[in-house]
């Protein structure tokens, strides 16, 4: 049991015990600053800029931020689905729309496939969402594509 408090004086809740003091306005300001006022990344003395060459700190190997090649396996593999689905697009347009329709449906299907087998840091931009929903949709559409190109008759006079 707790002793009695005496009429003008108070003692917080037994449950307030834990809990951490509050930052002053001072140091909230403080903290505000350091975050809304970074480092100018166009400043070549920045010590945290890695693309900067006369940095020791930064890390050896890596490239600047501004290349123009994908740096994974599945970037590379993106680049090939694209130019399938282009290219199916391209067949599409210049008349013969099923073989167009199945470059697209092919394009979609070995999407599936390149993300089911790659793991999630080489997928690159095949990665967008968790592996089975990228390869249930990629390969669904790919799927459903190849069937209708299959299954819809001439029409007549053509």
């Amino acid at each position: 049991m707790s002793r009695p408090q005496p009429a003008g004086e108070e003692q917080p809740p037994a449950h307030l015990d834990d809990v951490p003091p509050v930052p002053s306005a001072e140091e909230v300001a403080a903290e505000l600053e350091a975050v809304a006022d970074p480092a100018d990344p166009a400043d070549p003395a920045d010590p945290a800029d890695p693309a900067d060459p006369a940095d020791p700190a930064a890390p050896v190997g890596e490239e600047p931020e501004d290349r123009r090649h994908p740096s994974t396996v599945g970037g590379l593999l993106y680049l090939f689905v694209l130019a399938a689905g282009a290219t199916g697009v391209f067949i599409a347009w210049s008349g013969d729309w099923r073989l167009g329709v199945r470059w697209i449906g092919g394009a979609l299907v070995g999407a599936a496939t390149f993300r089911l087998v790659l793991p999630r840091r080489d997928a690159g931009m095949l990665a967008v969402r968790h592996r089975l929903l990228d390869c249930l949709l990629l390969g669904g559409v790919g799927a459903v594509l190849l069937f209708l190109a299959q299954t819809i008759p001439n029409q007549p006079g053509t």
